[in-house]
């Protein structure tokens, strides 16, 4: 059975609390895992939310700064330490080369498992996992980050009744699925576009283009909301978003499910975080983040 949800393994901005991890998050895609952002603590993490090595077949991080990078030399030894039986992709902006390289071999350890290091220098397509295609786009913040985007292609769904309507059933359905026309019945007239889903991943940034269109059409969307909008200055200052930026952006996206997560260490209250959604006029369904939680991906309209 195929599973798609988003496993929250840390969730603090910059420094972990006592109750926030280092950010990282795992995107489980059908039979494909993609971890985001290894911050410091990832591995500890994965082992309490029951993710394995295994379980990993990419890695992307948007940016190297270290509450979002600092995990990677645990995991990436950790996946050769298990013996991961396929190779791992690692997608980072080529800027930060040298510190993936200096992460990569932090210590020393036995490699066993091929790391394919797909270093992003631009926007676009970057890989196509599953037949769906990844893709990235530069954001705005003191290094150079990008986030990440995942679309499924639109497919189609049968009809019953207007199979029926025309006669067409059994090995009939899979015909007209492949040939487009069956017994002059064209696929169109027994058949509606299923929109594939989309999912976007946006850090650390301020207001750009990029985060705009990462964001388009999402059906989940894992975005950072680092402060809350009296400190909106602060915010511009530093490359980050406030609550109510990330919810219009995703209001006007026509997100279906929003993420807020990369919290501030300065406040204690995420009921806040929420309240600040509500009020940019995001009525779409609305999950503030704490470790170890468990997001699915909606349900197909």
């Amino acid at each position: 059975m195929s599973v798609r949800e988003l496993v929250v393994l840390g969730t603090a901005s910059q420094v972990p609390t006592r109750h926030r991890n280092h950010n990282g998050y795992l995107l489980r895609w059908d039979g494909e895992g993609i971890l985001f952002d290894p911050g410091e603590g990832t591995q500890r993490q994965m082992l309490r939310a029951g993710v394995a090595a295994h379980d990993l077949n990419r890695i992307c991080v948007t940016h190297f700064h270290g509450d979002h990078s600092l995990g990677l030399a645990g995991v990436i030894q950790r996946i050769n330490l298990d013996r991961v039986p396929h190779e791992v992709t690692a997608h980072y902006p080529k800027s930060g080369q040298r510190f993936f390289d200096r992460l990569r071999y932090a210590t020393a350890y036995r490699e066993t498992v091929e790391i394919v290091e797909a270093p992003v220098s631009a926007d676009g397509v970057i890989a196509e996992p599953g037949g769906c295609t990844l893709q990235a786009r530069k954001l705005s913040h003191p290094v150079e980050s990008y986030g990440y985007r995942l679309v499924e292609p639109d497919g189609r769904r049968m009809l019953p009744d207007r199979l029926a309507a025309h006669g067409i059933k059994g090995p009939d359905v899979g015909r007209i699925q492949r040939e487009g026309v069956l017994n002059g019945v064209t696929l169109d007239e027994v058949s509606e576009t299923r929109r594939g889903q989309r999912f976007a991943f946006v850090m650390d940034t301020r207001l750009c283009d990029g985060v705009h269109a990462l964001a388009e059409g999402c059906d989940l969307l894992v975005i950072e909301s680092t402060f809350l909008d009296e400190d909106e200055q602060l915010a511009v200052e530093h490359g980050h978003l406030t609550a109510g930026q990330a919810a219009r952006v995703a209001r006007d996206a026509g997100v279906r499910h929003l993420v807020l997560t990369h919290f501030s260490q300065r406040y204690s209250e995420p009921e806040e975080f929420e309240r600040q959604a509500r009020a940019a006029g995001f009525d779409g369904e609305l999950t503030v983040a704490h470790d170890l939680l468990r997001v699915p991906v909606p349900k197909r309209r």
